[in-house]
């Protein structure tokens, strides 16, 4: 059921973004609240004896109207923000945030949730709906379902209050981004940037009406300028406001994170836990921020030798090139002279690989792959209603013909639309009389779009997200979980990038390549030497990689476990200290990437104490990945069983048992390291002893 004047209310499979407003947007979230309270209340006063039909079943479903549109608008807030839409958004936000905290702390809730825990039929559960009560209560002991009244009225407060400054974070970052441009208006200035890039800077100045060569804080122009632009005082002013963007002025962030993570300490001291990082750590595979801790300082132990001798290596490169008088590395150098090393060691550059990947090209192979491996056909629908011109929309049917799904897909970088890559979910569908109701989700990223004449074309680590992002939606679209909550991509945090990553695997394959890397003017597929070239610079500087994954994670520990302002002073001095330990280059004193951290502190929890988690589903995916190069890495018995194993399973069974289902084992940490050419270094082993 849906109301015909405010398109927010009402779940929808076809979304009418072209209806949606900003007015809109209040009325229909406090109407939802206001429905959503009474639903609540319904389950607290139900009937006697408690089932698992009047009392389980609708909990799950308690707030699916409300949930589908806060997805949306906090979608439209992400990829088409305007000044009207932000401020209806961050008017409702606290309000929403507030009612959500409420809900574990609810007593006629909690009250009714234990008396069906002690009924005979809750006694007699199995499988799913098993694990869903016993997911459920320890979630709201871990709410504080147990704490006396002024212990909640307290814990509510503070998620209200990090619902709010997690917001105005994200906001900071996207306004700080916009803000800087650099205009180029000599063209010796643009020396050592490929075509690519100059045609995107030349484009960006004609949408703003001006002559010469326009650069932003954006992905695909930013890693540009660090790679390749020979002018060390311009790569030194982009690098320096990048990485201090919403560190100070109007859009500071310094002070929202230190009461962020004052007011996470807080509310993990008040459920009884050590530090944050236990507190979320609790139902992840990890299980306590220690053993996330010595997950990690394994790593960096046996990463640190490989690290110290890449970093020498490029010094004495600059060395070699510019005469033993080369100043040090500075860190808006590392980037521009490892490209050059990469260049002269493997003659090879992501600029050669990237007039092989038109975006089309890439999304074709795509869904050519997942219909060979997992048995699903992705169909482009269009005139579909979308918050964007160049939005796409697609639908996934299984082999069988049935619907199971389908997406939107946005990939170009806007001044409305937040930096990064990502993919989330409006609906999930859950079970009906003809098997399941389709899924809705999308996914986004910002690569360079087409100009010059030319195509969207993407180099091979874009296109690696591509198919990432692609995993996350695999994972929502082919689930088949009958709880809403345990469903597709509603998993631990460090089992959640498996499915993603996983799919990265297909694009270092030449039998997988040869699906869609086309050259877009010739038609021809990538040479052989330059694939050999490719694969031999894949561990090219791979320890200096997996260190600055490895800096994120000790900061997002230290930051959850350790950090106290009265004791440690200012944050972002503490951060640079942290991150300086993992840096080839000393930092400037005003380095303070931590302020546009949008991972930890754009969200009340995102991956805050958990960052850990890509290097722990790192280890998953390139050890799964052996029995699909083993097996065939078009094998569709391998890609069904992972499908029936992995991706349709979600949450309804402990991660570690899946995993076991797909590999007849524990995962093992070798593959990942074969992969980053640090095999050398580690005994094999298991990945979470």
């Amino acid at each position: 059921m849906h109301s015909p004047d405010n398109p927010l209310i009402g779940i929808r499979f076809r979304i009418p973004f072209d209806a949606i407003r900003a007015e809109h947007v209040g009325p229909a979230v406090r109407a939802l609240l206001a429905e959503t309270r009474e639903r609540l209340d319904a389950i607290a006063a139900g009937p006697s004896p408690r089932t698992f039909e009047n009392t389980m079943a609708p909990f799950d479903e308690l707030a699916d109207r409300l949930d589908y549109a806060m997805r949306i608008v906090r979608h439209l807030e992400s990829v088409a923000t305007y000044p009207e839409l932000r401020a209806a958004y961050n008017e409702v936000q606290p309000e929403v945030s507030a009612f959500r905290s409420s809900v574990p702390l609810h007593s006629g809730l909690w009250r009714a949730l234990n008396e069906y825990s002690t009924t005979a039929e809750a006694s007699a559960l199995t499988g799913v709906r098993r694990r869903f009560l016993d997911l459920t209560l320890a979630e709201f002991r871990r709410h504080g379902a147990g704490l006396d009244p002024a212990g909640k009225q307290e814990l509510e407060r503070m998620d209200v209050e990090l619902g709010t400054l997690t917001t105005r974070f994200s906001q900071h970052v996207l306004d700080a981004t916009n803000a800087f441009e650099l205009l180029i208006r000599r063209p010796e200035q643009l020396a050592g940037l490929p075509d690519s890039a100059v045609d995107a800077a030349r484009e960006s100045a004609r949408g703003k009406g001006q002559d010469g060569w326009r650069f932003t804080l954006q992905a695909p122009s930013y890693v540009a300028v660090m790679t390749y632009l020979d002018d060390p005082a311009i790569r030194e002013d982009v690098y320096r406001a990048y990485n201090t963007r919403a560190a100070s002025g109007e859009f500071d962030n310094a002070p929202l994170m230190v009461r962020i993570l004052e007011l996470r300490r807080a509310k993990a001291n008040l459920l009884g836990f050590r530090d944050y990082a236990d507190l979320v750590l609790e139902d992840r595979m990890a299980k306590t921020g220690d053993r996330a801790q010595a997950f990690l300082d394994r790593l960096r132990e046996k990463t640190a030798l490989h690290f110290a001798r890449e970093t020498a290596e490029l010094t004495a490169f600059r060395r070699e090139l510019e005469g033993p008088g080369a100043p040090p590395l500075a860190p808006w150098d590392v980037g521009y002279y490892a490209e050059k090393l990469r260049q002269a060691r493997f003659e090879f550059s992501d600029e050669d690989l990237r007039p092989y990947f038109p975006l089309d090209k890439v999304l074709d192979g795509l869904f050519d792959l997942v219909r060979r491996v997992f048995g699903i056909s992705v169909v482009e629908e269009t005139g579909v209603p979308a918050w964007a011109p160049e939005t796409r929309y697609y639908r996934i049917v299984d082999d069988d013909g049935t619907l199971i799904g389908a997406f939107y897909a946005d990939w170009y970088p806007r001044e409305n639309k937040r930096g990064g890559a990502w993919m989330d979910v409006f609906i999930t569908g859950l079970p009906s009389e003809s098997g399941f109701e389709p899924h809705l989700g999308l996914m986004c990223g910002n690569v360079n779009p087409p100009v010059a004449g030319k195509p969207a074309l993407l180099t091979h680590r874009e296109v690696e997200t591509v198919f990432h992002e692609f995993g996350h939606l695999l994972h929502h679209c082919l689930s088949r979980v009958p709880i809403r909550s345990l469903a597709g991509t509603h998993v631990p945090w460090d089992f959640v990038e498996l499915p993603s990553q996983i799919m990265e695997n297909w694009c270092w394959e030449r039998e997988a390549l040869d699906l869609f890397a086309r050259h877009w003017e010739t038609g021809e597929s990538v040479p052989e030497d330059l694939f050999a070239k490719m694969k031999r610079a894949r561990t090219f500087r791979a320890a200096s990689a997996q260190m600055r994954q490895l800096s994120f994670g000790f900061l997002d520990l230290a930051l959850h476990r350790d950090y106290a302002a009265e004791r440690d002073g200012d944050l972002l001095a503490y951060a640079r200290r942290i991150v300086a330990s993992f840096s080839p280059a000393p930092l400037p004193d005003d380095y303070a990437m931590i302020a546009a951290f949008t991972h930890l502190f754009a969200d009340p929890v995102g991956y805050a104490a958990g960052y850990y988690s890509y290097k722990w589903s790192e280890v998953l995916d390139a050890d799964s990945f052996t029995r699909f190069r083993r097996e065939g890495i078009f094998n569709p018995q391998t890609g069904r069983e992972f499908r029936s194993c992995i991706l349709e399973k979600g949450n309804s069974q402990d991660p570690g048992e899946l995993y076991r289902a797909f590999m007849g084992r524990e995962p093992d940490i070798a593959p990942l390291l074969e992969r980053l050419g640090l095999a050398s270094q580690f005994p094999e082993g298991s990945a979470t002893r």
